[in-house]
């Protein structure tokens, strides 16, 4: 039986720490990634997702914009035909995307940031690819130019709440467009991996595992720097209209920039986490990611944002809650964040430091107990270590059911009058508990009977004491 270990973690002259762990060395890294499980339903199933989603994209922005929230029949009279109206892909919507979208590419390329190694990646034997993480640089960078095009009237934030659809509809063009660009030119260049030899399904799963544009991994770029940062300013485009129109902004309004600046804040303060992640060093770049992250999140977990401003328009005056329950959606959404903050700091720096690659770092906020000091593990058979320390000794996906807290504060704080806003925390338990399913499989294939050991110690998977 495997036994539980204390990491011995010793500062340098640098201030950097390292593990002491001589069990680690000689390990030899099995590619057990190189299997072919057909998931989402196989071609079939990927078929219909790259079809209907981006149809329930319109749809649910079609009844926000003409019918308030209400799930009309998907056929209801003019319902298309406005939509068709209304999204239509404008010059203006384009420019706009795209200008962001590459300024900030080349944020990502020009700004600097540590360099910091990946995790060991199975297909190209063991390599550790580094990646540069300037996301704080780049996203300061972006908050001062964007408050210089406000201030000084060369583009106003409110034209995005302004241009939704359209910009929408651009944004999954550009998503199929990058889709078919990514999978064509891989293939050309000989660069496919785990290909399942079903084009349809292949081109939904991706075929390159880490592509690359010069120094920048576009897989962490297109998770990164586009998804949370256009949401982040779709609802700061809305509470700047809210403020034009009634000198305020709400409590809700507040709420929802509050909200996506936390998220994407984690993301660029904590960007040297992400390259010893499952998506990194697992996931191929293909429809599911590019699609979604170019334009399934911003333009889908917008939705929240969208009916306030819309209802604000049709009711004269924002919605507003009572002090009880806006107090409730603002306690939920920051405890959530906590968890969700400190939970993966302290995995992924778990992570860093067994590779040596772990970083202390000043970024804002540095939240108590994100690093843990002599935490629990257990080691397995391959040389991994699995970690039961800290908020992973409580569940086993801690840092999901955090980000779960976070989704339904968004729905909520919108309010019962309508289904919509919490299309985003809906889909996402369907998406989570997929991927935990997914996981779960996989590191029991892997793993074996250290894994069931790993269960029998942490048996919780999302809420201690429940399930």
């Amino acid at each position: 039986m495997p036994s539980k270990h204390t990491v011995k973690v010793k500062p340098n002259i640098n201030g950097i720490t390292s593990v002491d762990i001589k069990q680690k060395k000689n390990v030899t890294l099995i590619d057990t990634d190189n299997e072919i499980v057909f998931e989402f339903g196989g071609p079939w199933g990927v078929t219909a997702m790259m079809i209907g989603f981006p149809l329930l994209m319109f749809y649910l922005w079609g009844c926000l914009q003409f019918y308030r929230g209400k799930l009309v029949l998907p056929l209801e009279g003019e319902l298309w035909s406005q939509i068709i109206k209304e999204a239509w892909p404008t010059w203006y919507a384009t420019k706009i995307y795209l200008m962001f979208c590459l300024y900030e590419l080349f944020l990502a390329y020009f700004m600097p940031g540590p360099i910091v190694k990946g995790a060991p990646v199975a297909s190209l034997n063991g390599k550790k690819l580094d990646y540069l993480c300037n996301g704080v640089m780049s996203w300061y960078v972006t908050l001062i130019t964007s408050y210089i095009l406000h201030r000084y009237g060369y583009f106003r934030l409110t034209e995005i709440i302004d241009n939704l659809g359209p910009l929408m509809t651009v944004s999954i063009i550009t998503g199929f467009t990058i889709t078919f660009t990514v999978y064509i030119v891989t293939i050309i260049q000989g660069n496919q991996y785990r290909m399942s030899g079903n084009i349809v399904y292949d081109l939904f799963m991706g075929a390159a595992l880490n592509p690359r544009l010069g120094r920048v991994d576009l897989k962490m770029f297109a998770e990164i720097r586009v998804p949370w940062v256009v949401l982040f300013y779709i609802s700061v485009s809305a509470a700047v209209k809210e403020y034009e129109m009634f000198g305020y902004v709400s409590a809700t309004m507040a709420f929802m920039v509050l909200a996506h600046f936390l998220y994407v804040n984690a993301c660029a303060k904590g960007e040297e986490c992400i390259p010893t992640t499952w998506d990194m060093t697992y996931e191929k770049f293909g429809f599911m990611l590019i699609f979604w992250n170019f334009a399934g999140v911003p333009f889908t977990y917008c939705l929240g944002t969208l009916y306030l401003h819309l209802s604000s328009i049709d009711n004269g005056r924002p919605i507003q809650h009572s002090p009880a329950w806006t107090f409730f959606c603002y306690a939920l959404l920051i405890s959530g964040y906590y968890i969700w903050d400190t939970a993966n700091s302290q995995k992924n720096r778990f992570r860093m430091t067994l590779n040596g690659t772990y970083i202390p770092r000043s970024t804002f906020p540095q939240l108590p107990w994100g690093t843990l000091k002599n935490p629990s593990y257990i080691k397995t058979k391959q040389g991994n270590l699995i970690l039961t320390g800290g908020w992973w000794g409580y569940a086993r996906k801690i840092h999901y059911s955090a980000d779960l807290m976070m989704a339904f504060s968004w729905g909520f704080i919108c309010g019962f009058n309508t289904p919509i806003p919490y299309f985003y925390p809906a889909f996402f338990v369907f998406v989570l508990t997929h991927r935990v399913t997914r996981d779960m499989e996989r590191c029991a294939r892997k793993y074996g009977k250290d894994w069931d050991e790993y269960c029998r110690q942490v048996p919780y998977i999302f809420i201690p004491g429940v399930y």
